[in-house]
């Protein structure tokens, strides 16, 4: 159960969010390996990039990549929320005074994410090539025109064989390893913090809302220079073999992002991961808590 309010939990949010992670990809993309000023840019911010698809790709376009982000959401998430709240359940991440340990809610948040991040990973890059299929006028990136996530998947199996749909994997991880660690430690701590406080009363869904606000903030300021470099790792057009044709991995990949388009390159698209990872991380951790707050109500 465990397992599976974590993966509602966090479908249920990216059924709100996605048009905010279709924007951050496209933002993401733009520009890739291009000094700044040398380029056009289609997307001039968040509200500019929301118009511009919606009035060049349609509407529709900005739920681009649904049903693999559902599936990835239930996917990783469910692994890593079930595992950490496993964890936390057991008593794992506290003292032996029963303080939370930051330290061991960190650590269980990192590996409770790599688990769930590397299942997940051939539908996460199957999304990120379908975020970012667009109109020639305002495309940005590689572009895999993939007519759907099946196809797209049985398309890489058989060209590249499995060790292709895992293809990016290890230079995604760095992100999950620091957004999730980041998240699940600021939003126990903070929750942990206000409970002690009784700045709300027990039980109150407003300590898991502020939890999951302060979460946000952390987890954007930390994690949006892996999250341009995975995305464009997981985007970048293939040899015959399966190899990168633009970045050996994620250091490389770090490195010619920082040198090429400057320390900003590296936060491109942070109005738009902030605004996606902001709900996201409130709503995913709002929902999550509130269905095992539910569930152990009604089972105990």
């Amino acid at each position: 159960m465990d397992f599976l309010m974590s993966g509602l939990a966090a479908c249920g949010a990216c059924l709100f969010t996605n048009p905010l992670e279709v924007v951050k990809t496209r933002m993401q993309l733009q520009g890739e390996l291009q000094a700044p000023g040398t380029y056009r840019r289609h997307y001039r911010n968040v509200f500019h990039a929301f118009i511009t698809i919606g009035k060049v790709d349609g509407l529709a376009a900005l739920q681009k990549g649904l049903a693999p982000a559902l599936l990835y959401q239930f996917l990783m998430n469910g692994v890593r929320l079930g595992t950490y709240g496993l964890a936390e359940a057991g008593g794992c991440l506290h003292t032996a005074e029963g303080t939370l340990s930051p330290v061991r809610s960190a650590a269980a948040g990192a590996l409770a994410g790599v688990m769930g991040a590397y299942l997940g990973s051939p539908i996460y890059m199957v999304k990120t090539h379908l975020q970012a299929q667009a109109a020639t006028e305002i495309a940005v990136g590689h572009q895999y025109n993939h007519q759907g996530m099946f196809q797209a998947l049985i398309k890489i199996g058989q060209k590249h064989g499995l060790v292709g749909l895992w293809r990016g994997a290890l230079g995604g991880l760095p992100r999950v390893i620091v957004g999730s660690s980041t998240q699940l430690c600021t939003f126990s701590s903070t929750k942990d913090l206000m409970t002690q406080r009784e700045i709300f009363p027990p039980q109150s869904w407003k300590v898991a809302l502020v939890a999951a606000m302060v979460s946000g903030i952390a987890v954007v300021l930390a994690m949006t220079p892996f999250d341009v470099v995975s995305t464009r790792l997981y985007n970048q057009p293939t040899d015959a073999q399966g190899k990168g044709l633009m970045y050996r991995g994620l250091l490389d990949a770090l490195l010619q992002t920082a040198r090429i388009e400057g320390i900003w390159g590296m936060y491109k698209g942070i109005g738009a991961s902030y605004f996606r990872l902001g709900p996201h991380t409130i709503l995913s951790l709002f929902f999550w808590d509130q269905l095992r707050t539910l569930y152990y109500m009604y089972t105990k």
